[in-house]
Protein backbone atom coordinates (compact mmCIF):
# COMPACT_ATOMS: atom_id res chain seq x y z
CA UNK A 1 0.00 0.00 0.00
CA UNK A 2 1.63 3.01 -1.03
CA UNK A 3 1.22 6.67 0.50
CA UNK A 4 0.38 8.35 -2.56
CA UNK A 5 -2.78 5.97 -3.52
CA UNK A 6 -6.28 5.56 -2.48
CA UNK A 7 -6.28 2.65 -0.17
CA UNK A 8 -4.13 4.46 1.84
CA UNK A 9 -6.06 7.51 1.44
CA UNK A 10 -8.98 5.12 2.97
CA UNK A 11 -6.77 2.94 5.49
CA UNK A 12 -5.12 6.46 7.38
CA UNK A 13 -8.18 7.70 8.68
CA UNK A 14 -10.01 4.32 9.17
CA UNK A 15 -6.86 3.74 11.46
CA UNK A 16 -6.90 6.95 13.20
CA UNK A 17 -10.47 7.01 14.06
CA UNK A 18 -10.77 3.59 15.68
CA UNK A 19 -8.12 4.37 17.59
CA UNK A 20 -9.01 7.13 19.21
CA UNK A 21 -12.46 5.28 19.60
CA UNK A 22 -11.06 2.35 21.40
CA UNK A 23 -10.16 1.61 24.61
CA UNK A 24 -6.64 2.52 25.95
CA UNK A 25 -5.83 -1.14 26.34
CA UNK A 26 -6.73 -1.99 23.07
CA UNK A 27 -5.26 0.66 21.30
CA UNK A 28 -1.72 -1.12 20.99
CA UNK A 29 -3.07 -3.99 19.45
CA UNK A 30 -5.58 -1.97 16.66
CA UNK A 31 -2.61 -0.25 15.60
CA UNK A 32 -0.34 -3.55 15.41
CA UNK A 33 -3.28 -5.00 13.43
CA UNK A 34 -3.27 -2.02 11.19
CA UNK A 35 0.70 -2.36 10.75
CA UNK A 36 0.50 -6.01 9.89
CA UNK A 37 -2.53 -5.47 7.57
CA UNK A 38 -0.21 -2.64 6.06
CA UNK A 39 2.30 -4.24 5.39
CA UNK A 40 0.65 -7.66 4.27
CA UNK A 41 -0.69 -5.67 0.98
CA UNK A 42 2.55 -6.13 -0.33
CA UNK A 43 3.15 -9.40 -0.08
CA UNK A 44 1.22 -11.38 2.82
CA UNK A 45 3.61 -14.10 3.20
CA UNK A 46 6.09 -11.60 4.30
CA UNK A 47 4.38 -10.79 7.33
CA UNK A 48 5.84 -13.78 8.45
CA UNK A 49 9.08 -12.86 8.14
CA UNK A 50 8.55 -9.74 9.97
CA UNK A 51 7.29 -11.63 12.45
CA UNK A 52 10.25 -13.53 13.08
CA UNK A 53 13.01 -10.89 12.77
CA UNK A 54 10.25 -9.24 15.46
CA UNK A 55 10.49 -12.62 18.22
CA UNK A 56 14.10 -12.99 17.58
CA UNK A 57 14.83 -9.59 18.69
CA UNK A 58 12.22 -9.31 21.58
CA UNK A 59 13.74 -13.06 23.10
CA UNK A 60 17.21 -12.01 22.88
CA UNK A 61 16.73 -9.14 24.42
CA UNK A 62 14.93 -10.50 27.42
CA UNK A 63 17.69 -13.10 27.58
CA UNK A 64 20.07 -9.94 28.04
CA UNK A 65 18.09 -8.68 30.92
CA UNK A 66 18.40 -11.66 32.78
CA UNK A 67 22.40 -12.57 32.14
CA UNK A 68 25.57 -11.21 33.86
CA UNK A 69 27.78 -13.16 32.64
CA UNK A 70 29.43 -10.57 29.56
CA UNK A 71 30.84 -13.65 27.55
CA UNK A 72 26.96 -15.03 27.53
CA UNK A 73 25.80 -11.31 27.02
CA UNK A 74 28.06 -11.14 23.97
CA UNK A 75 27.73 -15.17 22.62
CA UNK A 76 23.69 -14.13 22.62
CA UNK A 77 23.63 -10.84 21.23
CA UNK A 78 25.84 -12.50 17.99
CA UNK A 79 23.31 -15.58 17.80
CA UNK A 80 20.97 -12.48 17.67
CA UNK A 81 22.77 -10.38 14.59
CA UNK A 82 23.84 -13.37 12.66
CA UNK A 83 20.18 -14.45 12.32
CA UNK A 84 18.56 -11.27 11.43
CA UNK A 85 21.65 -10.46 9.59
CA UNK A 86 21.14 -13.80 7.87
CA UNK A 87 18.06 -12.66 6.96
CA UNK A 88 18.62 -9.64 5.34
CA UNK A 89 21.76 -11.19 3.18
CA UNK A 90 19.32 -14.26 2.11
CA UNK A 91 16.79 -11.73 0.86
CA UNK A 92 18.89 -9.05 -0.24
CA UNK A 93 22.22 -10.43 -1.16
CA UNK A 94 22.07 -13.57 -2.53
CA UNK A 95 21.39 -12.61 -5.80
CA UNK A 96 24.36 -10.69 -6.32
CA UNK A 97 26.41 -13.16 -4.62
CA UNK A 98 25.12 -16.02 -7.36
CA UNK A 99 25.32 -13.71 -9.79
CA UNK A 100 29.03 -12.98 -9.74
CA UNK A 101 29.14 -16.98 -9.51
CA UNK A 102 27.55 -17.66 -11.98
CA UNK A 103 28.67 -14.97 -14.65
CA UNK A 104 32.28 -16.60 -13.24
CA UNK A 105 31.48 -19.91 -14.67
CA UNK A 106 30.25 -18.46 -17.48
CA UNK A 107 33.15 -17.08 -18.78
CA UNK A 108 35.82 -19.45 -17.36
CA UNK A 109 33.63 -22.92 -16.93
CA UNK A 110 31.46 -21.78 -19.86
CA UNK A 111 28.39 -23.15 -17.99
CA UNK A 112 25.42 -21.19 -18.65
CA UNK A 113 22.92 -22.86 -16.18
CA UNK A 114 22.17 -21.12 -12.72
CA UNK A 115 24.17 -22.49 -9.44
CA UNK A 116 21.22 -21.54 -7.61
CA UNK A 117 17.83 -20.29 -8.60
CA UNK A 118 18.30 -16.62 -6.96
CA UNK A 119 16.07 -14.83 -9.24
CA UNK A 120 12.78 -16.29 -7.71
CA UNK A 121 13.84 -14.08 -4.70
CA UNK A 122 11.43 -11.43 -4.15
CA UNK A 123 12.95 -8.75 -1.95
CA UNK A 124 10.47 -8.16 0.98
CA UNK A 125 9.67 -4.53 1.07
CA UNK A 126 11.40 -2.26 4.07
CA UNK A 127 13.93 -5.27 4.98
CA UNK A 128 16.60 -3.19 4.89
CA UNK A 129 15.01 -0.32 7.71
CA UNK A 130 13.26 -3.07 10.42
CA UNK A 131 16.44 -5.00 10.61
CA UNK A 132 18.29 -2.46 11.16
CA UNK A 133 15.74 -0.57 13.77
CA UNK A 134 15.13 -4.29 15.75
CA UNK A 135 19.48 -4.70 16.01
CA UNK A 136 19.92 -1.27 17.16
CA UNK A 137 16.97 -1.86 20.06
CA UNK A 138 18.72 -5.48 21.26
CA UNK A 139 22.43 -3.44 20.63
CA UNK A 140 21.13 -1.08 22.92
CA UNK A 141 19.80 -3.31 25.81
CA UNK A 142 23.35 -5.48 25.61
CA UNK A 143 24.73 -2.26 26.31
CA UNK A 144 22.59 -1.83 29.05
CA UNK A 145 20.89 1.89 27.76
CA UNK A 146 17.68 0.54 28.76
CA UNK A 147 16.47 -2.20 29.75
CA UNK A 148 14.11 -4.85 27.59
CA UNK A 149 10.55 -4.20 26.59
CA UNK A 150 8.91 -7.05 28.35
CA UNK A 151 5.47 -6.32 26.28
CA UNK A 152 5.57 -8.32 22.64
CA UNK A 153 2.60 -6.13 21.53
CA UNK A 154 4.34 -2.93 22.20
CA UNK A 155 7.64 -4.85 21.04
CA UNK A 156 5.70 -5.71 17.64
CA UNK A 157 4.47 -1.83 17.39
CA UNK A 158 7.58 -0.57 17.81
CA UNK A 159 9.08 -2.23 14.74
CA UNK A 160 6.14 -2.29 12.33
CA UNK A 161 4.54 1.27 13.28
CA UNK A 162 2.98 1.32 9.94
CA UNK A 163 4.01 5.16 9.22
CA UNK A 164 7.90 4.54 9.18
CA UNK A 165 7.93 0.42 8.27
CA UNK A 166 8.90 0.17 5.16
CA UNK A 167 11.26 3.35 4.19
CA UNK A 168 12.17 4.71 7.72
CA UNK A 169 12.92 7.01 9.05
CA UNK A 170 14.93 4.49 11.41
CA UNK A 171 13.72 5.15 14.94
CA UNK A 172 15.24 4.61 17.78
CA UNK A 173 13.72 2.94 21.07
CA UNK A 174 13.92 5.70 23.50
CA UNK A 175 11.95 7.89 20.85
CA UNK A 176 9.19 5.92 19.22
CA UNK A 177 8.78 3.00 22.03
CA UNK A 178 7.47 5.28 25.04
CA UNK A 179 5.05 7.04 22.82
CA UNK A 180 3.63 4.12 21.36
CA UNK A 181 3.20 2.82 25.18
CA UNK A 182 1.75 6.05 25.92
CA UNK A 183 -2.00 5.12 25.21
CA UNK A 184 -3.62 7.56 26.90
CA UNK A 185 -3.49 10.46 24.63
CA UNK A 186 -6.46 12.32 23.73
CA UNK A 187 -7.12 14.07 20.37
CA UNK A 188 -6.38 17.63 19.46
CA UNK A 189 -6.59 20.09 17.31
CA UNK A 190 -2.85 20.12 17.02
CA UNK A 191 -2.19 16.59 15.52
CA UNK A 192 -5.18 17.42 13.05
CA UNK A 193 -3.20 20.41 11.91
CA UNK A 194 0.19 18.85 11.99
CA UNK A 195 -0.41 15.99 10.55
CA UNK A 196 -2.70 17.47 7.58
CA UNK A 197 0.40 19.73 6.70
CA UNK A 198 3.29 16.87 6.75
CA UNK A 199 0.80 15.08 4.74
CA UNK A 200 -0.10 17.64 1.86
CA UNK A 201 3.68 19.17 1.78
CA UNK A 202 4.71 15.51 1.26
CA UNK A 203 2.59 14.08 -1.20
CA UNK A 204 3.19 17.85 -3.20
CA UNK A 205 6.97 16.70 -3.18
CA UNK A 206 6.59 13.51 -4.36
CA UNK A 207 4.28 13.71 -7.09
CA UNK A 208 4.94 17.05 -8.02
CA UNK A 209 8.35 17.16 -7.74
CA UNK A 210 9.94 13.58 -7.81
CA UNK A 211 7.77 12.06 -10.28
CA UNK A 212 8.01 14.43 -12.57
CA UNK A 213 11.44 14.71 -12.14
CA UNK A 214 11.60 11.02 -12.66
CA UNK A 215 10.59 11.11 -16.11
CA UNK A 216 13.80 12.66 -17.33
CA UNK A 217 15.61 10.97 -15.64
CA UNK A 218 14.61 7.69 -16.37
CA UNK A 219 14.34 8.57 -20.44
CA UNK A 220 17.86 9.75 -19.99
CA UNK A 221 19.27 7.19 -18.15
CA UNK A 222 17.17 4.72 -20.40
CA UNK A 223 19.32 5.13 -23.46
CA UNK A 224 22.29 7.52 -22.48
CA UNK A 225 24.26 7.46 -25.54
CA UNK A 226 21.56 9.03 -27.56
CA UNK A 227 22.15 12.45 -25.87
CA UNK A 228 24.27 15.03 -25.53
CA UNK A 229 26.87 15.57 -22.77
CA UNK A 230 24.47 18.76 -21.32
CA UNK A 231 21.32 16.34 -21.33
CA UNK A 232 23.57 13.89 -19.07
CA UNK A 233 24.71 16.59 -17.11
CA UNK A 234 20.90 17.88 -16.01
CA UNK A 235 19.59 14.08 -15.31
CA UNK A 236 22.75 14.02 -13.15
CA UNK A 237 21.45 17.31 -11.12
CA UNK A 238 17.71 15.98 -11.36
CA UNK A 239 18.67 12.77 -9.98
CA UNK A 240 19.30 14.01 -6.72
CA UNK A 241 16.57 15.85 -7.10
CA UNK A 242 14.13 13.45 -7.96
CA UNK A 243 16.06 11.38 -4.83
CA UNK A 244 15.33 14.01 -2.25
CA UNK A 245 11.33 14.73 -3.32
CA UNK A 246 10.44 11.05 -3.14
CA UNK A 247 12.60 10.19 -0.14
CA UNK A 248 11.86 13.44 1.70
CA UNK A 249 8.12 13.35 0.66
CA UNK A 250 7.91 9.51 2.18
CA UNK A 251 9.78 10.56 5.28
CA UNK A 252 7.07 13.58 5.86
CA UNK A 253 4.25 11.75 4.90
CA UNK A 254 5.39 9.06 7.10
CA UNK A 255 5.42 12.01 10.22
CA UNK A 256 2.00 13.28 9.27
CA UNK A 257 0.38 10.18 9.67
CA UNK A 258 2.09 9.65 12.50
CA UNK A 259 1.57 13.10 13.83
CA UNK A 260 -2.85 12.22 13.59
CA UNK A 261 -1.70 9.48 16.24
CA UNK A 262 0.08 11.78 18.67
CA UNK A 263 3.15 10.65 17.59
CA UNK A 264 6.21 12.54 16.74
CA UNK A 265 8.73 10.89 14.29
CA UNK A 266 12.17 11.74 13.75
CA UNK A 267 13.14 15.02 11.27
CA UNK A 268 15.39 12.43 8.45
CA UNK A 269 15.94 15.64 6.71
CA UNK A 270 17.14 18.74 7.38
CA UNK A 271 18.06 20.88 4.15
CA UNK A 272 20.61 18.81 2.39
CA UNK A 273 20.44 20.39 -0.64
CA UNK A 274 22.14 23.70 0.73
CA UNK A 275 24.79 21.79 2.30
CA UNK A 276 28.95 23.88 2.09
CA UNK A 277 30.44 20.27 1.53
CA UNK A 278 29.87 16.91 1.48
CA UNK A 279 30.30 16.06 5.04
CA UNK A 280 27.82 18.73 6.07
CA UNK A 281 25.26 16.99 3.17
CA UNK A 282 25.13 13.81 4.88
CA UNK A 283 24.87 15.63 8.27
CA UNK A 284 21.30 16.68 6.72
CA UNK A 285 20.62 13.81 4.82
CA UNK A 286 18.66 10.69 5.96
CA UNK A 287 19.86 11.30 9.46
CA UNK A 288 18.06 8.21 11.02
CA UNK A 289 20.44 6.32 8.50
CA UNK A 290 23.37 8.11 9.39
CA UNK A 291 23.04 7.98 12.91
CA UNK A 292 22.40 4.25 13.50
CA UNK A 293 25.91 3.78 11.30
CA UNK A 294 28.09 6.34 13.39
CA UNK A 295 26.34 4.41 16.43
CA UNK A 296 26.31 1.19 15.88
CA UNK A 297 29.47 0.72 13.33
CA UNK A 298 32.15 3.85 13.43
CA UNK A 299 32.08 4.19 17.04
CA UNK A 300 32.58 0.77 18.36
CA UNK A 301 34.89 0.27 15.07
CA UNK A 302 36.60 3.67 17.42
CA UNK A 303 35.53 6.36 15.53
CA UNK A 304 38.22 8.77 15.42
CA UNK A 305 39.58 7.73 19.11
CA UNK A 306 42.34 5.64 17.78
CA UNK A 307 44.01 8.42 15.41
CA UNK A 308 43.99 9.83 12.07
CA UNK A 309 44.70 6.85 9.82
CA UNK A 310 42.09 4.74 11.86
CA UNK A 311 39.81 7.01 11.97
CA UNK A 312 40.07 7.34 7.80
CA UNK A 313 39.92 3.74 7.46
CA UNK A 314 36.52 3.79 9.93
CA UNK A 315 34.64 6.38 7.60
CA UNK A 316 35.61 4.20 4.36
CA UNK A 317 33.73 0.88 6.09
CA UNK A 318 30.85 2.71 7.41
CA UNK A 319 30.29 4.29 3.55
CA UNK A 320 31.02 1.12 1.79
CA UNK A 321 28.58 -0.63 4.34
CA UNK A 322 26.25 2.43 3.58
CA UNK A 323 26.95 1.63 -0.45
CA UNK A 324 25.56 -2.07 0.25
CA UNK A 325 22.87 -1.27 2.14
CA UNK A 326 21.58 0.88 -0.13
CA UNK A 327 21.61 -1.19 -3.40
CA UNK A 328 22.94 -5.48 -3.44
CA UNK A 329 25.46 -4.40 -6.32
CA UNK A 330 28.70 -2.90 -6.77
CA UNK A 331 27.44 0.46 -8.62
CA UNK A 332 26.30 0.92 -5.27
CA UNK A 333 29.62 0.23 -3.37
CA UNK A 334 31.25 2.07 -5.79
CA UNK A 335 28.58 5.07 -4.74
CA UNK A 336 29.49 4.65 -1.58
CA UNK A 337 32.87 4.11 -1.36
CA UNK A 338 33.45 7.52 -3.55
CA UNK A 339 31.33 9.70 -0.46
CA UNK A 340 33.66 8.20 1.91
CA UNK A 341 36.58 9.23 -0.07
CA UNK A 342 35.30 12.10 -0.29
CA UNK A 343 35.17 12.88 3.38
CA UNK A 344 38.48 11.88 4.50
CA UNK A 345 39.56 14.25 1.55
CA UNK A 346 37.81 17.18 3.06
CA UNK A 347 38.75 15.93 6.42
CA UNK A 348 42.47 16.10 5.27
CA UNK A 349 42.16 19.58 3.19
CA UNK A 350 39.43 21.31 4.68
CA UNK A 351 38.35 23.96 2.19
CA UNK A 352 38.25 27.09 3.90
CA UNK A 353 37.43 30.41 2.71
CA UNK A 354 38.31 33.59 4.02
CA UNK A 355 35.57 35.43 6.95
CA UNK A 356 34.62 38.22 5.47
CA UNK A 357 32.20 40.90 7.09
CA UNK A 358 30.26 41.55 3.83
CA UNK A 359 27.12 39.05 3.85
CA UNK A 360 27.39 39.43 -0.27
CA UNK A 361 30.78 38.21 -0.50
CA UNK A 362 29.98 35.47 2.43
CA UNK A 363 26.66 34.42 0.38
CA UNK A 364 28.89 34.05 -2.78
CA UNK A 365 31.12 31.66 -1.14
CA UNK A 366 28.38 29.75 0.29
CA UNK A 367 27.20 29.58 -2.78
CA UNK A 368 30.40 28.44 -4.77
CA UNK A 369 30.60 25.93 -2.05
CA UNK A 370 27.65 24.55 -2.16
CA UNK A 371 27.72 23.99 -6.12
CA UNK A 372 31.26 22.29 -5.46
CA UNK A 373 29.39 20.27 -3.00
CA UNK A 374 26.41 19.04 -4.61
CA UNK A 375 28.10 18.31 -8.41
CA UNK A 376 30.52 16.02 -6.63
CA UNK A 377 27.22 13.80 -5.01
CA UNK A 378 25.54 13.91 -7.83
CA UNK A 379 28.31 13.11 -10.01
CA UNK A 380 28.46 10.05 -7.88
CA UNK A 381 25.27 8.85 -7.73
CA UNK A 382 25.56 8.74 -11.49
CA UNK A 383 26.69 5.02 -10.58
CA UNK A 384 23.93 4.14 -8.26
CA UNK A 385 21.36 5.23 -10.98
CA UNK A 386 22.86 3.63 -13.92
CA UNK A 387 22.90 0.47 -12.05
CA UNK A 388 26.11 -0.96 -13.67
CA UNK A 389 30.14 0.86 -13.42
CA UNK A 390 29.91 -0.01 -16.99
CA UNK A 391 26.87 2.17 -18.18
CA UNK A 392 28.11 4.83 -15.43
CA UNK A 393 31.27 5.16 -17.13
CA UNK A 394 29.41 5.84 -20.86
CA UNK A 395 27.40 8.59 -19.16
CA UNK A 396 30.54 10.18 -17.80
CA UNK A 397 32.08 9.97 -21.19
CA UNK A 398 29.33 11.19 -23.08
CA UNK A 399 29.35 14.32 -20.96
CA UNK A 400 33.10 14.94 -21.26
CA UNK A 401 33.30 13.73 -25.28
CA UNK A 402 29.68 14.50 -26.54
CA UNK A 403 29.43 17.67 -24.33
CA UNK A 404 26.60 19.20 -27.69
CA UNK A 405 25.13 22.12 -28.26
CA UNK A 406 24.40 24.48 -25.46
CA UNK A 407 21.35 26.71 -26.87
CA UNK A 408 19.77 23.28 -28.43
CA UNK A 409 19.89 21.96 -24.64
CA UNK A 410 17.93 25.18 -23.24
CA UNK A 411 15.50 25.39 -26.02
CA UNK A 412 12.07 24.24 -25.40
CA UNK A 413 12.10 22.32 -28.02
CA UNK A 414 14.38 19.86 -26.57
CA UNK A 415 12.20 19.01 -23.71
CA UNK A 416 10.03 16.62 -25.54
CA UNK A 417 12.26 13.93 -25.82
CA UNK A 418 12.28 13.79 -22.03
CA UNK A 419 9.28 12.52 -22.09
CA UNK A 420 7.36 14.98 -19.95
CA UNK A 421 4.32 17.90 -20.78
CA UNK A 422 5.38 21.54 -20.70
CA UNK A 423 2.64 21.71 -17.93
CA UNK A 424 4.72 18.66 -16.39
CA UNK A 425 7.94 20.70 -16.62
CA UNK A 426 6.12 24.20 -15.14
CA UNK A 427 4.72 22.37 -12.58
CA UNK A 428 7.95 20.37 -11.46
CA UNK A 429 10.05 23.86 -11.44
CA UNK A 430 7.20 25.76 -9.20
CA UNK A 431 6.97 22.85 -6.75
CA UNK A 432 11.11 22.75 -6.87
CA UNK A 433 11.08 26.40 -5.87
CA UNK A 434 8.63 26.22 -2.59
CA UNK A 435 10.83 23.18 -1.82
CA UNK A 436 13.74 24.86 -1.69
CA UNK A 437 12.32 28.06 -0.10
CA UNK A 438 10.74 25.70 2.57
CA UNK A 439 14.24 24.40 3.25
CA UNK A 440 15.92 27.68 3.22
CA UNK A 441 13.57 28.57 6.08
CA UNK A 442 15.22 25.10 7.59
CA UNK A 443 18.34 26.04 6.85
CA UNK A 444 18.42 29.19 9.17
CA UNK A 445 17.12 27.11 12.24
CA UNK A 446 13.32 28.17 11.73
CA UNK A 447 10.01 25.52 11.34
CA UNK A 448 8.13 26.46 8.66
CA UNK A 449 5.19 24.66 10.32
CA UNK A 450 5.36 27.00 13.13
CA UNK A 451 5.65 30.12 10.87
CA UNK A 452 2.23 28.96 8.86
CA UNK A 453 0.35 27.97 12.20
CA UNK A 454 1.47 32.06 13.60
CA UNK A 455 -0.39 33.14 10.35
CA UNK A 456 -4.22 33.65 9.94
CA UNK A 457 -6.74 30.62 9.17
CA UNK A 458 -7.66 32.10 5.89
CA UNK A 459 -3.54 32.01 5.08
CA UNK A 460 -2.86 28.76 6.45
CA UNK A 461 -6.07 27.15 4.30
CA UNK A 462 -4.57 28.88 1.54
CA UNK A 463 -1.90 27.15 1.53
CA UNK A 464 -3.50 23.97 2.15
CA UNK A 465 -5.53 24.27 -1.14
CA UNK A 466 -2.77 25.38 -2.94
CA UNK A 467 -0.91 21.85 -2.27
CA UNK A 468 -3.83 20.21 -3.17
CA UNK A 469 -4.20 22.52 -6.37
CA UNK A 470 -0.77 21.41 -7.19
CA UNK A 471 -1.35 17.74 -6.35
CA UNK A 472 -4.41 17.34 -8.62
CA UNK A 473 -2.87 19.65 -11.45
CA UNK A 474 0.52 18.60 -11.96
CA UNK A 475 0.56 15.52 -9.74
CA UNK A 476 1.65 12.20 -11.30
CA UNK A 477 -0.45 9.23 -11.01
CA UNK A 478 1.29 6.77 -13.21
CA UNK A 479 -0.71 4.32 -16.04
CA UNK A 480 -4.33 4.54 -15.42
CA UNK A 481 -4.22 6.17 -12.15
CA UNK A 482 -2.07 4.12 -10.81
CA UNK A 483 0.38 5.22 -7.79
CA UNK A 484 3.47 5.99 -8.37
CA UNK A 485 6.22 3.62 -6.25
CA UNK A 486 8.57 5.49 -3.86
CA UNK A 487 12.47 4.80 -4.70
CA UNK A 488 13.48 3.82 -1.26
CA UNK A 489 11.00 0.72 -1.18
CA UNK A 490 13.71 -1.29 -3.37
CA UNK A 491 16.57 -0.62 -0.62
Amino acid sequence: MLFNSVNFLIFLPVTVLVYYLLPAKYRCVWLLAASYFFYAQWNSKYTLLLLSCTLITYVTAIWLDKLDDLKKRRAALAVCLTLVLGVLFFFKYTSMFFGYVDAFRAKFLGSTDLLFPYDKIILPVGISFFTLQSMGYVIDVYRKDLPAEKSFIKYALFVAFFPQLVAGPIERTKGLLAQLSDVNRKFKYEYLQHGVFFILYGLMIKMVIADNVAKIVDTVYADPVKYSGWFIVFAMFLFLVQGYGDFFGYSIIAKGSAALLGIKLMDNFDAPLYARSTTEYWRRWHISMCSWFRDYVYIPLGGSRRGKLRKYINIMIVFLLSGLWHGAAMSYVIWGGMNGVFQIVEAVWPFHFKQSASKAVTFITDLVKNIAAMTVVCFSLIFMRSGSFGVGLVMIKQMFSNLGNFMEFITAKSYDTYGITRAGMRGMFFGFLVLMVVDRIKFHGKKPLDILLAQKIWVRYAVYFAFVFFILIFGCYGEAGDAQQFIYFQF
